[in-house]
């Protein structure tokens, strides 16, 4: 079973939940910007919730199924079509051999996820199938992928496989609600105070809550670049480089905050002013270039209630998926 490649679309990528056990050696853990739409994709398709898939920024590569096969798509919308009809998302597709799935357009987020039910066929580096692009290890000869690649598939090992389809694809009615998952216009992101916090001026800790900020153009997997009300630090000394993450809000010199992201380095010696919670991650990297955000303050302790309480939502949901996956696959 595989899929071809015929046009790539801005940046499609292999990422699963990341490199993880590295970072002390310089190796970033890069995987998927929005973890709970990887998770649940793989989740609709019967894969282990962190299997591999394609990550589809903004704009979205036309693909070929070369066999029939079992796939979902999460996420942002960008328009899915399958042999140009309107392809339905949040829940499974069987698709059939010879079908094209297109990507029309970005009418909300900004990150597609694309699951195939057995996983990519690529071999794991450092424990894991993510793409870190700038080294070129991971994911399909460790960098996005081009026009004309096939990405193997382990073969589906469901009665789906047997199913004989006289139209392009089928699916289910049920689906998750992404509403849930993808965020609204100008989102709220929650964030506990950093390593250097207290070292801002009290009117740059306020503007930070109070004001909203634009993401930049110049923004990646690495980092968004996020522009408002300049923020000031009280020490102006150099201060030396420590550990940073996924999620870590640096401020450089000129007062605009960087947003650290998947595949951000592994250290940094700008002043830390906040760090994201983990259960807003996702959230952020569904902005787009143009769009704004805001934050809000929390403590440890809210930060890792609002995380269980998420993992707990997945939970439910993946056994929610589970018993529907299963009695559909015999309808």
């Amino acid at each position: 079973m595989s899929l071809r490649i015929i046009k790539p679309g801005l940046l499609t990528s292999i990422q699963d939940l990341g490199r993880k056990g590295f970072q002390q050696h310089g190796v970033i853990v890069s995987g998927a910007m929005d973890r709970y739409s990887l998770r649940i994709a793989n989740m609709l398709v019967g894969n282990h919730e962190g299997e591999a898939a394609m990550e589809i920024t903004l704009m979205g590569p036309t693909i070929k199924m070369e066999k029939n096969c079992l796939i979902s798509i999460t996420g942002a919308n960008l328009t899915p079509t399958i042999d140009n009809h309107d392809a339905p998302m949040w829940r499974p597709i069987y698709v059939k051999e010879g079908s094209i799935l297109r990507f029309e357009g970005c009418k909300s987020g900004c990150r597609t996820y694309l699951a195939v039910g057995g996983g990519y066929e690529v071999p794991k580096v450092m424990g894991s199938k993510s793409t870190y692009l700038r080294a070129g290890i991971g994911g399909y000869l460790g960098r996005a992928l081009k026009a004309g690649d096939v990405l193997a598939c382990n073969e589906l090992q469901t009665i789906m496989g047997r199913r004989e389809l006289k139209e392009s694809f089928f699916s289910p009615k049920w689906y998750v609600n992404e509403k849930e998952f993808i965020p609204a216009r100008n989102p709220l992101i929650r964030f506990i105070a950093g390593s250097q916090y207290e070292q801002f001026i009290h009117s740059s800790k306020q503007r930070f809550e109070e004001h909203s900020f634009k993401v930049s153009n110049q923004s990646d997997r690495m980092g968004y670049r996020i522009s408002g009300p300049a923020l000031e630090w009280q020490n102006q000394e150099e201060l030396l480089s420590e550990a940073v993450t996924n999620g870590s809000i640096q401020v450089p010199p000129d007062g605009n905050p960087i947003i650290l992201l998947a595949d951000s380095q592994t250290t940094g010696g700008y002043p830390k002013i906040a760090q994201v919670i983990t259960a807003d991650l996702s959230m952020i990297s569904q902005v787009k270039p143009g769009e704004s955000i805001q934050f809000s303050r929390v403590n440890l302790r809210e930060a890792e209630l609002l995380y269980l309480q998420k993992e707990r939502e997945m939970k439910e949901l993946q056994t929610s998926i589970s018993l529907a996956l299963n009695k559909w696959q015999f309808i």
